[in-house]
């Protein structure tokens, strides 16, 4: 009856298996099975392209590589197949299929404006999108069996950690993607996580009303590891932030009142209670210059707060709906807001209104934000936007793949950040994955993603130049 009880596993049939994968194969590829080739030949790198590469890429040829090795995933392989490029104005979306040696299926759908990539014999009717192969390499992370919600980069730039509706948060080597520690000790999903840059300390937020801080040194049993225990939410709690300056903790959740809280992250004590929200609190974010404390909440409204008095000085009405995302911007004395209309930008220290980011036709979930002034937005139906941070011109659109196994409903991105040294995405999904997206250091402005109808015009029809010093492509791993 059982596996065990038989001297030697028991047969397969042959026709069920080749039954099977054809369906899987047609659910999958179905609509660009006419492009691939019969017998396809695996891409050889050529080792000449040269450039500054992001740690923890690979390469096809070990012998020419000195990085990390990729970790052992059981992936297939298959050659680059690009759609056939259409003779009209209108933008397309290039569709590529490339599965390496090292890799699963990797989806990266790109706007070609028109124009954009015009052959030398004066042609501007087609517009293709020429990728490098290498700037496609990279990882997807498997090891969660819920919904991947928040993650949260070291300081040290040498590991991130992410944590899921399984109650795990696991912490990753950056570099190679492999997994290095998971923790237990929530009851319930984890919401939020945050990293301190003094201390050995990881904090994290749940669904189960608790704030635990945990240290990362400590040599005893992982359930132990947790030394420090913050009580006062009433209800899950959605949202973490650490100061960056002062030993302040920072969260929001589902109390009835729609209250956050300030901890003195040594003796546990709370400092303040932010009243003043009607509905969940979302999303939080602190800085080091008034206000200190940023909340957007489902109520539509954004409170910036007075940390010394612990009362809010400012309050945004401006979206009509829910605000489920802040970032600051690392240097500049701004943040930005997102939520199911659109994404805002402002002003600090009194959020006057700067502009409208549109163009995502979901529900944003999360924002990120590196030095060069690149702001990245995910939607709940896996699209990922680029945005430049001065002008507000979205230079390129990335559609995350929904992973084997997974439906489209779970192509959602609920959390997303850059590494510390911004040439790295993380983005964490609704299809129990992590997937890292890294800078195409061979990208030129032809490759750009484009949606208005020349490449130098915003859609308002001033001149575009992007305030990061090289054009930024991200390409999915």
């Amino acid at each position: 009856m059982f596996l065990s009880d038989q001297a030697n596993p028991p047969p397969q049939d042959e026709t069920s298996e080749k039954v099977k994968l054809a369906t899987k194969t047609r659910d999958e590829y179905g609509l660009v099975m006419h492009l691939v080739k019969t017998n396809p030949q695996p891409y050889r790198h050529s080792g000449e392209g040269g450039g500054h590469r992001a740690a923890g890429t690979y390469h096809d040829d070990a012998s020419k590589s000195k990085e990390m090795k990729m970790p052992e995933l059981t992936y297939t392989g298959m050659d680059i197949m690009p759609l056939p490029v259409y003779d009209d104005d209108a933008p397309r979306l290039a569709l590529m299929i490339m599965q390496s040696s090292n890799l699963n299926h990797r989806l990266c759908h790109r706007t070609a404006a028109n124009g954009a990539d015009a052959t030398e014999t004066g042609d501007h009717t087609k517009a293709a999108v020429a990728p490098s192969l290498e700037a496609l390499q990279g990882n997807v992370i498997s090891g969660h069996t819920g919904w991947v919600r928040c993650l949260a980069v070291e300081p040290g730039n040498q590991w991130f950690c992410t944590g899921s509706n399984d109650r795990i948060i696991k912490i990753w080597d950056l570099a190679s993607g492999q997994l290095k520690l998971s923790l237990t000790g929530h009851i319930s999903g984890v919401r939020g996580l945050a990293v301190s840059p003094r201390q050995p300390y990881l904090f994290s937020c749940g669904e189960d009303k608790q704030v635990k801080c945990w240290d990362l040194e400590y040599n005893k049993a992982r359930s132990s590891r947790v030394i420090r225990h913050y009580h006062g939410h009433l209800s899950g709690v959605y949202a973490l932030s650490l100061h960056p300056t002062i030993d302040i903790l920072v969260s929001g959740g589902r109390d009835s009142t729609g209250t956050g809280q300030c901890w003195d992250m040594r003796t546990k004590a709370s400092i303040h209670s932010l009243s003043g929200h009607t509905n969940t609190v979302a999303s939080v974010q602190t800085q080091s210059a008034e206000p200190q404390v940023l909340t957007g909440s489902h109520d539509c409204t954004i409170r910036l707060w007075d940390l010394v008095a612990g009362r809010s000085r400012v309050t945004l009405t401006h979206h009509k709906k829910s605000v489920r995302a802040l970032v600051v911007h690392p240097r500049l004395y701004t943040f930005a807001s997102g939520g199911p209309d659109n994404i805002k930008q402002w002003k600090c220290p009194d959020g006057k209104f700067i502009q409208n980011l549109s163009g995502h036709n979901a529900i944003v979930n999360c924002l990120g934000m590196n030095d060069d002034g690149v702001l990245v937005s995910g939607g709940d139906n896996g699209t990922l936007f680029f945005w430049d941070w001065r002008t507000g011109y979205n230079f390129q659109r990335l559609q995350a793949p929904v992973q084997p196994g997974s439906i489209d409903s779970e192509a959602g991105i609920f959390a997303c950040g850059f590494d510390q040294s911004g040439s790295r995405l993380i983005t964490a999904e609704a299809d129990k994955t992590v997937k890292i997206f890294r800078e195409d250091d061979t990208a030129v402005r032809t490759s750009l993603a484009c949606p208005c109808s020349h490449f130098g015009k915003t859609p308002n029809g001033t001149e575009f130049f992007p305030s990061i010093p090289f054009c930024l492509v991200v390409s999915q791993l």
